[in-house]
């Protein structure tokens, strides 16, 4: 099969199977959901406080999108480790640099485009409910961290979905991930101090800030995740390369 010709299989498999479609259209709606519910209640009343982030917190409901785009990640690697369905994909592709480079493309470009659409969706609904203390993507850092809160999304569905490969399960995977993200990062901040800032989430979190504290700025931390990425899509190329299917 062409390159081509794969790539297409590989976005008819995102698109028809459910459990693959419904996580990435979840990191759509789950964010605009929790943006407009967040917004709607609170509106501006943290505005006028002297430590407001107004585009991060214009951004919050980035943290909720995110599981979703890593289980978008996690599922489209794990369904090939379902009945055999690997060996069925590696007779159609046997050449496994050829499937595993365009099931990531495939991955990363359905969650770079979807990720793109939420960050700008939730960060322009948001603002509705803000009044006269809304800000609009002029505003100082405002642009930089919806378009990278997108790229976000993007590398962390792609780091979900190289420790997928690897692992062979995307339980394992969100088992492993979901509680490092919401408890673990936070706990391993509190002790290790400045080196929690090279965590793959919270490094790449320093994106959505208008001003990002910490001596690393928003693009190097977009890269610190950007490594964490490539090191798992290594680690699964490696996995799929060398392992029975």
């Amino acid at each position: 099969m062409s390159p081509t010709a794969v790539l297409h299989s590989e976005w008819i498999k995102v698109r028809s199977l459910r459990s693959i479609s419904g996580s990435l259209s979840a990191v759509f709606l789950v964010t605009l959901a929790i943006t407009v519910l967040t917004f709607a209640i609170d509106g501006g009343a943290d505005a006028d406080s002297a430590d407001a982030d107004p585009v991060f917190d214009a951004l919050y409901a980035l943290n909720f999108g995110q599981m979703a785009a890593i289980s978008f990640g996690a599922t489209a690697l794990s369904s090939e480790f379902v009945n055999g369905a690997l060996r069925i994909s590696l007779s159609a592709v046997p050449r496994r640099g050829l499937f595993y480079a365009a099931k990531m493309t495939v991955v990363g470009g359905s969650a770079l485009g979807v990720g793109l659409a939420t960050s700008f969706a939730a960060f322009l609904a948001g603002q509705l409910f803000m009044g006269e203390d809304a800000i609009g993507l002029g505003h100082p850092g405002a642009l930089r961290a919806v378009f990278g809160g997108g790229v976000y999304l993007a590398l962390m569905a792609l780091f979900a979905a190289g420790l997928a490969a690897l692992l062979r399960s995307a339980v394992a995977v969100l088992s492993l991930l979901i509680p490092f993200i919401l408890i673990a990062s936070f706990v391993i901040g509190d002790i290790a101090g400045e080196a929690a800032q090279y965590l793959p989430d919270r490094a790449g979190q320093l994106v959505l800030h208008g001003s990002p504290d910490g001596s690393i700025g928003p693009w190097a931390g977009l890269a610190v995740t950007a490594a964490w990425t490539a090191a798992a899509l290594v680690a699964g190329w490696c996995a799929v390369r060398n392992r029975d299917a």
